[in-house]
């Protein structure tokens, strides 16, 4: 089930059925989730962004403490 805002994609009949045999191959849930994946491997963006960015410096326990004030 996807979350937050749906739309409608307008795509013409042998495109649905690609992305259908897509769906199928990858035993995916749902048109959406192909594409993402799709997406995603074409922009090589790693399912998890945590950690991508090498020129931040690794945060202190001050740090920490600060950032998670109630």
């Amino acid at each position: 089930m996807v979350k937050g805002m749906t739309t409608t994609v307008q795509v013409s009949e042998k495109t649905l059925q690609m992305l259908n045999k897509l769906k199928e191959e990858m035993q995916a849930k749902s048109n959406d989730e192909v594409i993402k994946t799709l997406i995603s491997e074409r922009k090589k963006i790693p399912k998890s962004m945590f950690g991508s960015n090498l020129k931040l410096n690794s945060f202190s326990r001050k740090d920490e403490g600060e950032f998670h004030e109630l």
